[in-house]
């Protein structure tokens, strides 16, 4: 991963933020689940990230400075049925950031999350299935969000923005809930 961070950054210059946005899942209740299953979910959701952060985060270090954002889910603050193994994963993301972000914090380097609540993309689609029974699940989940309705993948890019620049120097280990109101954390 070293080499390859190298070999891009050798084209276009030193890099000042990475999004680590790996995430896979499929609505599963636990106790239905197999070890393949988990060894995938957290593959792709905790190992992807944990590779691809010192290959840049070093980097940052020695040049002092950069910014990293994780794409968490709030499952992974409060959980969420059928989706455990998610869940784990993304607060192990969530708990990996804060402890990294107190390891290079003195070099100017911060590590935030976004954690996004229910959002319209093709997973959630697969989460709630389609005809009448998802539609009803889908309502369900608007009648709950305080904001009446759920995320669109427009409502995340503008904190991602801000978390990789100068106007968030001061913003280092934070989780923060993008979830219309879904989840209030203090």
């Amino acid at each position: 991963m070293k080499q390859t961070v190298a070999e891009i950054e050798g084209k276009i210059g030193p890099t000042w933020a990475l999004v680590n946005k790996a995430g896979w899942d499929k609505p599963i209740p636990f106790l239905k689940t197999t070890p393949d299953f988990w060894k995938k979910v957290f593959d792709i959701n905790y190992m992807g990230p944990l590779h691809m952060t010192p290959a840049v985060v070093s980097g940052m270090v020695q040049r002092g400075g950069g910014r990293v954002i994780f794409i968490a889910s709030d499952a992974g603050r409060v959980g969420s049925s059928g989706e455990v193994v998610c869940s784990g994963t993304k607060g192990a993301t969530i708990a990996f950031a804060k402890a990294l972000a107190r390891e290079v914090s003195r070099k100017n380097v911060t590590l935030n999350c976004i954690a996004p609540g229910p959002t319209n993309t093709p997973a959630m689609g697969a989460f709630v299935g389609t005809g009448e029974e998802g539609q009803k699940i889908r309502d369900a989940m608007v009648r709950s969000v305080p904001l009446g309705r759920i995320g669109e993948p427009s409502d995340y890019p503008g904190l991602v923005a801000f978390l990789a620049s100068d106007d968030a120097s001061f913003m280092t280990g934070q989780t923060i809930s993008v979830s219309g109101g879904l989840t209030m954390h203090g």
